[in-house]
């Protein structure tokens, strides 16, 4: 959930790679729900590498053109999944009530 007057990082890149925000005080709107549809699905993908790059890796005869793709499928979830976590990190550090 995103609070009043704080941006919501989404989970696709906007033009030229650079990050892209929603501005929304409806955490339930279309856009939202969109954000944490894709969220799910670039989380399952990287879960589904995972397996995929241990059974790759444990294969002596793997052929080099695998392991490339592999190492460029790897790259590409890491980069979603560090964009989620940061922006669920930076969600739920923006709805803890401050101490004083």
């Amino acid at each position: 959930m995103t609070a009043p007057n704080e941006l919501r990082l989404l989970p696709w890149p906007g033009p030229e790679g650079k990050p892209c925000y929603l501005s929304t005080d409806d955490p339930g709107g279309y856009m939202s729900r969109l954000a944490e549809d894709v969220e799910a699905i670039q989380l399952g993908t990287a879960a589904d590498l995972l397996e995929e790059a241990s059974e790759v890796l444990d294969d002596q005869d793997a052929d080099p053109n695998d392991l490339r793709r592999l190492g460029h499928d790897l790259t590409g979830a890491l980069r979603n999944v560090l964009r989620v976590a940061a922006s669920r990190g930076h969600r739920l550090a923006a709805s803890e009530p401050r101490r004083i």
